[in-house]
Order: C-alpha cells, then structure tokens, then sequence
C-alpha cells in the first residue's frame, strides 16, 4: 500500500504539470490567433504526396487549389500513374496551376519521402517557400496564408500546425483516436527549441531546405517530418508552431486501423526520437498503476475514503486539460464537430492504449503504411518488405 500511495502521489504531481502546460498551451494558442499576420505572401510550392483513395479524399483536396493566397502552384505526387487517386486530381477545379508528379515506386527510402524528394526538383523556379501537406488533412481556406506568414522571420527554420481528429460519424474507436492524439498535439507550444514539424502542415523557406541539404538527409528514412525535425535541431533553427494552421483529419476508424495506426506512430518515434520512447513507456505504466490499480483498490476496500482519493485526483487533473485543450483548439477549428464529453472521459483509456503502442514498439521495428509494409532497421535505413499494387 505504501509504494502504491507513493506511485499514486508521483503521478498526481505529473499530472499537476501536464495541467499547467495545458494552460500554457491554450494562453499561447489565444495569443497568437489573436496577432496580426505578417504581410509575407512570397510564391509557395504546395507538395502533396499521395497513394490511393481513402474517404472524403475530394473534400480534403479542394481546398488546396482554393487558397487565399496570391500566388502558388500545388503539385500532387504519385508513385505510379494509375493511381485511382488521380482521377480524383483531375476532376478539381483548378484555379491555381497544378500539376500531377509520378515519382515511381520507392527502393532506399519511404514512399512518401521517396515523392518528397522527387517533388522538390520539379518546384517552378521561382518558388520561395515549399509546403507539404498530407492527403488526409482537410485545410481552412487561409490555411496556407497563416502557415507562410511566419517565416517572414528570417531566422525561424520552420513553421508548422498540426492534425485534429474530426469524427465525422463518430463511434468509439474515431472519439478514442482522437483523444490519443490530442495529446501530441499541446506537446507543440511556444518554446521553439521543443516543437516539432508535422510532415501534414509544414513550410520551409526554400533556401533553408538546400542549405542544409534536407532532400539528401530524407535518403533511407520513412519519417519525413521526425527526419526536417532533427535537421532543423542540428543546425538550431527554430520551429514556429501556428494553432491557426491546425488541421482537421475528418474520417472515422474501427479498431484494428486505431491501433494500426497509434502503434505505427510510436514504432516511428521510437526509431527517430528514442529519447521520447522510455519516458512514455514509463509515464504510461506510472498512471496504468496509479489510477487503474487505485479503480482495483476502491473495490477491495470500498469502505476505505482513501481509496478513492488518488484515482479521482488524477482523473481531475487529466479531464480538466483536456477540458482546456478541447476549448482552445475549438476557437481555431470553427467547423470542429469533435466531441468534448470523449475529450474529458476517454482520456484515462488513451493513456492505457499509449502503453499498449509503447510495448508494441518496443518488440517490433516493423510498420505497414498505404500498402506498403517497412522494417525501420534504423533512422537512415528503412527496408521496404512487401508492398500492394
């Protein structure tokens, strides 16, 4: 009992911080959809990398050729030329130039990295500034408007969002899904010495990314943001987070694709950010202990008032961030239709399904990704095993 009311008090006083960075989170978010944008609009290069159709694909990418912006290109790239997805491509409206890149099929590299690379060669020449964007993000119509406008600062590396979870039919699974990764999300903020790029939402100055040689850097690797994150970091670049470029990823998921894709995430993060993983691993049992051993405890001494004290401190604590967090992000996302009863409750099972990915991760170094199936032997080598038509 001593050592469960020691672990149940550590993991109060974790919990306490992670309900002020939460507040810290939501304060940065309101500062800074609250300034001015500054009036940087250079030609921007709009790559987005994709492979097969997936639902609502036409939604996410019309935006794109409709951006308030006054002068880019989008160039919508493909590993083979019978992508069903390009039938998508052509029925567009296209009132910006687009153009269809068909990269081939990747051998040292990811698939999407491999279009990235390839891509960035085929950029008009007087593009200024290059933006990646994924397939399954659904941006506002000023979206490329407010992610450029930072790099009007010369000496940011980057400037990036990040994606929110939109249930469109709703169900356990897509609510979990996205409470899971809502937590990713407030680890950005306003130290840019911590943030991280979002391979879904970022933009790069032109002449940063040839000056530290990015494109090379991206040879061998699957993870094209973690990869831009840690270049950046070398050459103490620092990375603006933009709360207005948050994006939505409306869809919804069963089981078997939640945990497909969570564990996939943190198989990732463990190759290309082992720093991060341990902790998690850590921090996840802490809390399986704490409040679920504290939930087995109330019912083996249910008459004991003490028993319950822990578990409901450290439920507090969690609700009431995601509380905060779920309100900041919906001052961005106007159109959010994400669901707050899910953020306040679901919370304690996304932290118990963080440590099913976290010992996932920690047995396999393999991940399937958009057909293609990858063994991470280390962040410069990623061999591919199998991979669908």
């Amino acid at each position: 009992m001593v050592v469960y009311y020691f672990l149940a008090a550590l993991s109060c006083w974790f919990g306490l911080q992670s309900l002020f960075s939460g507040i810290r989170y939501a304060a940065y978010v309101r500062r800074e959809t609250s300034r001015p944008l500054p009036k940087f609009q250079p030609f921007v290069s709009v790559i987005a990398p994709g492979r097969g159709l997936e639902p609502g694909l036409i939604d996410n990418l019309r935006p794109l050729v409709s951006q308030d912006y006054p002068r880019y290109e989008v160039l919508f790239v493909f590993d083979d030329a019978d992508d069903p997805a390009i039938k998508i491509v052509a029925e567009l409206t296209n009132m910006v130039a687009t153009r269809i890149v068909i990269s081939g099929p990747a051998t040292d590299s990811g698939q999407k990295v491999h279009n990235l690379r390839v891509a960035v060669n085929e950029v008009d020449p007087q593009t200024e500034v290059l933006v990646f964007v994924d397939t399954d993000a659904r941006p506002a119509q000023d979206w490329l408007r407010k992610l450029v406008a930072p790099l009007g600062d010369e000496t940011l590396g980057a400037s990036t969002g990040y994606r929110w979870f939109v249930p469109e039919r709703g169900g356990l699974a897509s609510r979990l899904r996205s409470v899971w990764n809502a937590s990713v999300a407030s680890a950005l903020g306003s130290d840019t010495t911590k943030n991280f790029c979002w391979g879904g939402s970022t933009a790069i100055r032109r002449t940063t990314f040839n000056d530290l040689n990015v494109a090379e850097r991206w040879r061998g690797t699957v993870s094209d943001d973690f990869t831009i994150t840690s270049v950046l970091k070398e050459a103490k670049l620092p990375i603006h987070f933009t709360p207005n470029c948050l994006v939505a990823s409306v869809g919804d998921c069963d089981f078997r694709e939640l945990l497909e894709f969570t564990t996939r995430q943190i198989k990732i993060t463990r190759v290309y950010a082992s720093h991060l993983w341990l902790p998690l691993l850590l921090g996840s049992t802490l809390f399986a202990i704490a409040f679920f051993g504290g939930l087995i405890l109330i019912g083996v001494h249910s008459r004991s008032s003490a028993a319950y004290i822990f578990p409901l401190l450290i439920f507090t604590l969690g609700a009431t961030k995601s509380f905060i967090r779920f309100r900041a992000v919906s001052e961005v996302l106007k159109t959010s239709r994400g669901d707050l009863v899910a953020h306040i409750f679901l919370w304690p099972i996304a932290s118990l399904l963080y440590l099913y990915n976290a010992i996932a991760a920690g047995f396999s170094r393999r991940i399937t990704w958009r057909g293609i199936t990858y063994q991470l032997k280390s962040p410069t080598e990623a061999v591919i095993i199998s991979r669908e038509s």
